[in-house]
Protein backbone atom coordinates (compact mmCIF):
# COMPACT_ATOMS: atom_id res chain seq x y z
CA UNK A 1 0.00 0.00 0.00
CA UNK A 2 2.05 3.77 -1.21
CA UNK A 3 0.34 6.67 0.21
CA UNK A 4 -1.71 8.79 -1.92
CA UNK A 5 -2.43 12.37 -1.31
CA UNK A 6 -6.06 11.21 0.15
CA UNK A 7 -3.88 9.61 2.96
CA UNK A 8 -1.38 12.25 3.16
CA UNK A 9 -2.43 12.22 7.08
CA UNK A 10 0.03 10.86 9.71
CA UNK A 11 0.32 7.14 9.71
CA UNK A 12 0.59 4.98 13.02
CA UNK A 13 1.51 1.37 12.64
CA UNK A 14 1.32 -0.73 16.00
CA UNK A 15 1.95 -4.74 15.75
CA UNK A 16 1.86 -7.62 18.17
CA UNK A 17 0.14 -10.81 18.14
CA UNK A 18 -2.53 -9.63 20.38
CA UNK A 19 -3.76 -13.45 21.00
CA UNK A 20 -6.84 -13.43 23.77
CA UNK A 21 -7.98 -9.67 23.36
CA UNK A 22 -7.67 -8.36 26.90
CA UNK A 23 -8.21 -4.75 27.65
CA UNK A 24 -4.36 -3.73 27.63
CA UNK A 25 -4.25 -4.70 24.22
CA UNK A 26 -7.18 -1.91 23.82
CA UNK A 27 -5.35 0.47 25.61
CA UNK A 28 -2.05 -0.08 23.59
CA UNK A 29 -3.80 0.35 20.34
CA UNK A 30 -5.96 3.79 21.56
CA UNK A 31 -2.62 4.89 22.74
CA UNK A 32 -1.03 4.33 19.35
CA UNK A 33 -4.04 5.85 17.48
CA UNK A 34 -3.79 8.99 19.60
CA UNK A 35 -0.40 9.77 18.05
CA UNK A 36 -1.21 10.08 14.65
CA UNK A 37 -4.50 10.42 12.35
CA UNK A 38 -4.78 6.79 11.18
CA UNK A 39 -3.63 3.56 12.81
CA UNK A 40 -2.85 0.30 10.65
CA UNK A 41 -2.24 -2.58 12.93
CA UNK A 42 0.24 -5.36 11.68
CA UNK A 43 -1.26 -8.76 13.22
CA UNK A 44 1.92 -11.18 13.81
CA UNK A 45 2.06 -14.71 12.20
CA UNK A 46 2.35 -17.68 14.17
CA UNK A 47 5.97 -18.08 12.34
CA UNK A 48 7.26 -14.84 13.54
CA UNK A 49 6.21 -15.27 17.01
CA UNK A 50 9.40 -16.82 18.77
CA UNK A 51 9.91 -14.90 22.07
CA UNK A 52 6.91 -16.50 23.05
CA UNK A 53 4.65 -19.15 22.85
CA UNK A 54 2.44 -19.95 19.67
CA UNK A 55 -1.03 -17.78 19.39
CA UNK A 56 -3.71 -19.77 20.19
CA UNK A 57 -6.22 -18.52 17.68
CA UNK A 58 -5.11 -18.17 13.78
CA UNK A 59 -4.14 -15.04 12.46
CA UNK A 60 -6.43 -14.37 10.42
CA UNK A 61 -9.19 -14.55 13.92
CA UNK A 62 -7.06 -12.23 15.93
CA UNK A 63 -6.69 -9.35 12.67
CA UNK A 64 -10.50 -9.88 12.25
CA UNK A 65 -10.83 -9.19 16.59
CA UNK A 66 -8.47 -5.93 15.90
CA UNK A 67 -10.34 -4.64 12.98
CA UNK A 68 -13.45 -4.51 14.45
CA UNK A 69 -12.24 -2.26 17.23
CA UNK A 70 -13.41 1.09 16.57
CA UNK A 71 -9.39 2.78 16.67
CA UNK A 72 -7.89 0.48 14.23
CA UNK A 73 -8.54 2.11 10.68
CA UNK A 74 -7.02 -1.58 9.44
CA UNK A 75 -5.64 -4.71 10.44
CA UNK A 76 -3.45 -6.38 8.15
CA UNK A 77 -1.43 -9.50 8.56
CA UNK A 78 2.26 -9.53 8.61
CA UNK A 79 4.54 -11.21 6.15
CA UNK A 80 5.75 -14.62 6.61
CA UNK A 81 9.69 -14.38 5.87
CA UNK A 82 10.45 -10.47 6.71
CA UNK A 83 8.34 -8.24 9.62
CA UNK A 84 10.16 -5.34 7.70
CA UNK A 85 7.99 -5.67 4.22
CA UNK A 86 4.79 -4.18 5.73
CA UNK A 87 6.07 -1.34 6.92
CA UNK A 88 8.48 -0.60 3.84
CA UNK A 89 5.25 -0.81 1.88
CA UNK A 90 3.01 1.58 4.43
CA UNK A 91 5.77 4.11 4.71
CA UNK A 92 4.36 5.09 8.50
CA UNK A 93 5.77 8.19 10.37
CA UNK A 94 5.46 6.58 13.66
CA UNK A 95 5.81 3.41 14.80
CA UNK A 96 4.38 2.40 18.66
CA UNK A 97 5.46 -0.02 20.32
CA UNK A 98 3.54 -1.50 23.53
CA UNK A 99 4.90 -1.12 26.91
CA UNK A 100 5.75 -4.28 27.47
CA UNK A 101 7.03 -5.96 23.67
CA UNK A 102 10.36 -7.17 23.43
CA UNK A 103 11.60 -4.86 20.42
CA UNK A 104 14.46 -2.32 20.67
CA UNK A 105 13.38 0.93 18.85
CA UNK A 106 17.15 1.95 17.85
CA UNK A 107 16.99 -0.80 16.80
CA UNK A 108 13.94 -1.23 14.53
CA UNK A 109 15.03 2.88 13.44
CA UNK A 110 18.47 1.43 11.84
CA UNK A 111 16.95 -1.55 9.96
CA UNK A 112 14.42 0.73 8.75
CA UNK A 113 16.96 3.67 7.48
CA UNK A 114 18.92 0.93 6.22
CA UNK A 115 15.74 -0.08 3.76
CA UNK A 116 15.60 3.92 3.26
CA UNK A 117 12.40 3.87 5.46
CA UNK A 118 12.40 7.21 8.28
CA UNK A 119 10.02 7.14 11.05
CA UNK A 120 9.77 7.41 14.80
CA UNK A 121 9.75 4.52 17.24
CA UNK A 122 7.52 5.28 19.70
CA UNK A 123 6.71 2.94 23.08
CA UNK A 124 3.08 2.97 24.70
CA UNK A 125 2.97 3.59 28.31
CA UNK A 126 1.41 0.65 30.04
CA UNK A 127 -1.76 0.23 32.21
CA UNK A 128 -2.28 -0.58 35.62
CA UNK A 129 -5.31 -2.63 36.31
CA UNK A 130 -8.59 -0.88 36.97
CA UNK A 131 -9.95 -3.69 39.58
CA UNK A 132 -8.79 -6.67 41.48
CA UNK A 133 -9.31 -9.29 39.33
CA UNK A 134 -8.60 -7.67 35.89
CA UNK A 135 -5.92 -9.58 33.77
CA UNK A 136 -3.67 -7.17 31.23
CA UNK A 137 -1.64 -10.12 29.74
CA UNK A 138 -2.48 -13.62 27.63
CA UNK A 139 -0.36 -15.44 29.41
CA UNK A 140 -2.32 -14.51 32.76
CA UNK A 141 -5.70 -15.59 31.29
CA UNK A 142 -4.40 -18.67 29.82
CA UNK A 143 -3.12 -19.36 33.81
CA UNK A 144 -5.98 -18.64 35.41
CA UNK A 145 -8.53 -20.57 32.60
CA UNK A 146 -5.93 -23.48 33.32
CA UNK A 147 -5.80 -23.08 37.06
CA UNK A 148 -9.93 -23.21 36.95
CA UNK A 149 -10.52 -25.13 33.86
CA UNK A 150 -7.29 -27.27 33.79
Amino acid sequence: MTRTAESDASLVVAQGTFDLLHPGHVHYLEHAASMGDRLVVIIARPTNVDHKEAPICSAEQRRELIGALEVVDEAILGDREDIFRPIEELEPDVIALGHDQHHDPAAIEAELAARGVTCRVERAPGRTPQYDDELLSTRLIIERILKRRG
